[in-house]
């Protein structure tokens, strides 16, 4: 099943997951691996931030992403690192 099917086909993930899913794997380079910031993923889809934070909990408990935060130099949070976990 391809990658869009099995999100489609999984019950669990609400609709805001789904949409944050379809996101991230267009932005996502041949590696599967984007970072785009959360208040970019919200303007772009027209999403709450608090709602984008809910779907990419869900994803990644759910085993969809992988999510690291990344820092600068001085300390301070940039935008998070997400690897697409390529699903069987």
């Amino acid at each position: 099943m391809s990658y869009f099917g099995t999100i489609y086909a999984d019950d669990r993930l609400p609709s805001r997951a789904r949409m944050v899913s379809m996101y991230l794997r267009d932005r996502a380079n041949q590696d599967g691996v984007c970072w785009p910031s959360i208040r970019t993923i919200a303007t772009d889809l027209k999403l709450s931030r608090s709602t984008v934070k809910r779907a990419l909990r869900d994803l990644e408990k759910l085993g969809y992403i992988e999510n690291r935060r990344r820092c600068r130099c001085n300390g301070g949070n940039t935008s998070n690192f997400y690897r697409i976990k390529e699903i069987c």
